[in-house]
């Protein structure tokens, strides 16, 4: 059982297996978890040549579809969570550039973004959930992002 399903910190390794698996669809789908997501942020964000806000969105959306989850206005992609996500990642990665990706992740868990309602502290849930804000970039309503 990967480490982040049995409440174990995740390693370096374990954070690029999710990240790879997202990338060729092979990460089983019950590990496509909250925390999951924030990994593959995380390290596709550290990688050089790579561009987190514009590949993830269509990493995302393929591995949705190869594991049977249909990219609607209702369920699957959603923009707005994904680049908030990818705000918060990299805004930590920025506090100490050097350290180890586990440790960014261990802190972006351990503070507001481990919760899955993290983002209601800035968006009501009508605003978030209109599928306006899954297909695009909306702004908070209720305050601005920290980051």
């Amino acid at each position: 059982m990967p480490p982040f399903l049995t409440g174990a910190p995740l390693t370096d390794g374990d954070i690029e297996r999710i990240a790879r698996g997202v990338i060729d669809h092979t990460l089983p789908k019950p590990e496509w978890t909250h925390a999951a997501h924030f990994a593959a942020a995380v390290w596709l964000l550290s990688r050089p040549g790579m561009d987190a806000y514009r590949e993830m969105p269509d990493l995302i959306r393929a591995y949705n579809e190869a594991t049977g989850v249909a990219n609607t206005d209702t369920e699957g992609y959603h923009e707005t969570i994904t680049q908030a996500s990818l705000r918060a990642a990299a805004a930590q990665l920025a506090t100490r550039p050097d350290a180890p990706l586990s440790d960014h992740l261990d802190v972006l868990l351990a503070g507001p973004c481990g919760r899955s309602d993290w983002l209601f502290a800035y968006w009501t849930r009508a605003r978030l959930f209109d599928p306006v804000a899954r297909r695009g970039w909306v702004e908070p309503d209720i305050q601005p992002l920290p980051f």
